[in-house]
């Protein structure tokens, strides 16, 4: 399996809550950077948070890579999402070639669980930065940090 973690592109600073917080110019241009980055990655899911600035993310990957499956909207990517139900959601799904989109602190966490078993070294994930990981199965401890890049 092939697993991609996509933090957020920036987002404004302030909304009526949290969930609301757009994407802004710059954070769009970032998203754009990583997304070249999945070019010609064979892809069979895009599932994002259902936070706007998630979903502007996601859609902005999905018109880059020309993705032909719409974004899947789920309710365990936000940003304090329990790790292991996510590690069991990702599992459930039975793909091989992955897209997620969200937040951190639940990127980093993530990204460190499925690398090392443990939460204790998450690697640091700036606005759009893009992980990859690979491994036999999505579990805790079994999947091999590949890559995390950070548009310039």
């Amino acid at each position: 399996m092939k697993l991609w973690i996509l933090r957020h592109g920036e987002a404004e600073p302030r909304a009526n809550t949290d969930a609301e917080r757009r994407l802004t110019a710059h954070g769009r241009e970032q998203v754009l950077h990583s997304a070249a980055r999945l070019l010609g990655q064979p892809l069979q899911a895009i599932i994002a948070s259902p936070y706007v600035r998630a979903q502007q993310t996601a859609a902005l990957v999905h018109d880059t890579l020309g993705f032909a499956e719409p974004v899947r909207t789920v309710p365990w990517l936000t940003p304090e999402s329990d790790v292991q139900k996510v590690i069991a959601e990702i599992e459930r799904l039975g793909l091989e070639q992955v897209l997620l989109v969200s937040h951190q602190p639940l990127v980093s966490t993530l990204v460190g669980m499925l690398e090392h078993g443990h939460g204790q070294q998450p690697p640091p994930m700036s606005t759009a930065s893009l992980a990859e990981l690979e491994g036999d199965w999505p579990l805790a401890g079994l999947m091999t940090l590949r890559a995390v890049s950070s548009p310039a």
